[in-house]
């Protein structure tokens, strides 16, 4: 199936110190893409693939699962390491979910962790409904566009499958498991206002990682896909920022040259940005 317009991955080769974007359940590269484009005006090499299953159809999306979407992102990880001296990795949602479990998986190969509304589990009854439900039902309906900026959409699903509902469900469990294996520095931003992941998900990440180095933003203006909301200028620079503390002399200025590919096309660095409109959620929470 052909990628929908504006939800193709973005890639941009820039300095010795990399940046892996990972975006959310049901939703698409799109709704990271001014925060790649920022990083990358900035010198920064940055990746931001499209998981699989995701940016199409949900049709296609019934057919995958966590591993699917894991081991895209780890694949763009060992590129970046290969690549460059320095890595960072950010997620959003689900997307911060494969953040954890790369940074907990590669350890001091990840420089630093940053994290947007980042889930971690399947809240309410669907929770316990879901094992059975997905053999009943094929779908539920979807939470997209969970953002407060008017006129602002996002390109994702407006069904969640329920079979890739109940791995996200699995996923989620693993993972939790597996945050005291995070010890990276770790910068968490969520929203207060969220509607599809509640705050207590940010809590429970924050009291079980070992990390030491731990910067934690409420991000009052926004929704839950805040890198496309009112607060996505702050996200940007604190990102920057935390990277540059890391990372000493990583990037540029604005207009640094290097190679940008979204869809395949070599285009100037940064890019042109598309228009914002990247919501990620579930009504399962991802």
């Amino acid at each position: 199936m052909p990628v929908l317009p504006g939800a193709e991955p973005y890639r941009h080769e820039g300095g010795e110190v990399g940046v892996l974007l990972c975006h959310g359940f049901t939703g698409s590269p799109q709704s990271l893409r001014p925060w790649a484009q920022y990083l990358a005006g900035r010198g920064l090499t940055v990746s931001l693939p499209l998981l699989p299953g995701h940016g199409t159809r949900w049709e296609d999306m019934q057919l995958t699962t966590w591993q699917d979407w894991y081991a895209e992102v780890d694949r763009e990880l060992r590129a970046l390491l290969e690549r460059c001296k320095q890595v960072f990795v950010f997620g959003l949602s689900m997307g911060a979910a494969l953040a954890l479990r790369l940074a907990a998986k590669h350890g001091d190969a990840i420089s630093g962790v940053v994290l947007v509304n980042p889930a971690n589990k399947v809240h309410g009854l669907s929770a316990y409904a879901l094992p059975v439900a997905r053999h009943l039902v094929r779908t539920t309906k979807g939470i997209t566009s969970d953002i407060a900026k008017e006129g602002v959409e996002e390109i994702g699903y407006d069904r969640v499958p329920l079979h890739a509902a109940h791995s996200l469900r699995i996923f989620f469990r693993l993972v939790d498991g597996e945050l005291p294996q995070v010890t990276q520095p770790l910068l968490l931003l969520h929203s207060p206002q969220d509607h599809v992941v509640p705050a207590a998900d940010s809590a429970r990440i924050l009291s079980r990682v070992s990390s030491t180095d731990v910067t934690e933003i409420l991000l009052e203006q926004s929704y839950h896909v805040a890198t496309l909301d009112h607060d996505a200028d702050r996200i940007f620079e604190e990102s920057h920022a935390f990277i540059g503390r890391l990372a000493p002399g990583a990037g540029t200025e604005p207009g640094e040259s290097g190679t940008s590919v979204a869809a395949g096309i070599p285009e100037k660095a940064g890019g042109t940005e598309d228009p914002v409109g990247d919501r990620e959620g579930t009504a399962t929470g991802g």
